[in-house]
C-alpha cells in the first residue's frame, strides 16, 4: 500500500499559493491555503468521472473556483460542495462558488441551519457520499460545534484520507469552549477515528499542516489530561 506523502504530495501552501497535489490511481486530492487564517480547501477528483467535491469553501472564491478548474475537464459539472462545520470562517465563499459553479451543497445536520446557505443535503453520522466512482464516509465529531463532520475517503489503493476540518490537528483536538464539548470531541476522536483507523491515516485539517494518525495517537492521553 502506498504510504502517506509518498505519491507526489508537496505538504502545506501558503495562502494565495498554488495548490499541493496528491495523485493516486483513482483520486487527485488537491490541497489550497485561501485566507489569512491559513484555512485550507481540499478538491477531491475522481479521476474516472472528473466528478468533484471541495471540502470548505472557505474564503477567496476566485482560487476556489481556479482550483475546480485545475481538476477535472469537466470544470464544474458533478461538483459537490462540503462544509465540515458552521464557523464563519470555513464558508465565506460557499454563496459564490455555489451560485457560479449550481454545485450541490452539504452540510453536517446539527450545523446546517447556522451555515449562510441552506445545504441541499445534510450529512448525518455513517451516511456515504458518492463523488463519481468514489465513496466517502460521514464521521460527526462532535463538541467543536455541534454538527463537525469529517469525511473519510479509502481510496483504490487502500491508502486512508480523513479530511477533519476544525476537529483534529497535529498537536490536538479542535478547540471546545466547555469541558463537556471538549469530552464530547475527544470521545468521538477515540472512538470513531483512533479506534477504527489505522496509523497511515492521513489527516488533512481545517488549518495548517496534515498529519497521520500513528503521529498522534500517542499522544491521546496528554490530550484528556491537559484538557483541551
Amino acid at each position: 500500500m502506498a504510504q502517506p506523502g509518498t505519491v507526489g504530495y508537496t505538504g502545506h501552501v501558503e495562502p494565495g499559493g498554488p495548490s499541493a497535489v496528491r495523485q493516486l490511481d483513482d483520486v487527485v486530492i488537491r490541497k489550497a491555503s485561501v485566507s489569512e487564517q491559513d484555512n485550507n480547501a481540499y478538491l477531491i477528483t475522481c479521476r474516472a468521472t472528473g466528478y468533484q467535491l471541495l471540502i470548505d469553501a472557505a474564503d477567496n472564491a476566485a482560487d476556489l473556483l481556479a482550483l475546480v478548474a485545475q481538476g477535472s475537464e469537466r470544470g464544474s459539472r458533478g461538483l459537490q460542495v462540503l462544509t465540515t462545520h458552521r464557523h464563519w470562517d470555513h464558508h465565506r465563499a460557499l454563496a459564490e462558488v455555489a451560485a457560479a459553479t449550481s454545485a450541490w451543497t452539504l452540510g453536517g445536520v446539527d450545523d446546517a441551519e447556522a451555515l449562510p446557505l441552506a445545504p441541499h443535503q445534510v450529512a448525518r453520522h455513517g451516511d456515504t457520499l458518492g463523488v463519481g466512482e468514489l465513496s466517502l464516509d460521514v464521521i460527526a465529531l462532535r463538541g467543536h460545534t455541534p454538527g463537525s463532520i469529517a469525511v473519510l475517503l479509502r481510496a483504490g489503493d487502500g491508502s486512508r484520507h480523513l479530511f477533519t476540518g476544525d476537529s483534529l490537528f497535529p498537536g490536538g483536538p479542535g478547540k471546545t469552549t466547555d469541558p463537556a464539548d471538549f469530552r464530547s470531541l475527544m470521545t468521538d476522536l477515540e472512538r470513531r477515528v483512533f479506534g477504527t483507523l489505522p496509523d497511515d491515516t492521513w489527516v488533512y485539517p481545517g488549518h495548517g499542516d496534515d498529519t497521520t494518525l500513528g503521529a498522534e495517537r500517542g499522544s491521546l492521553p496528554q490530550w484528556w489530561a491537559r484538557g483541551w
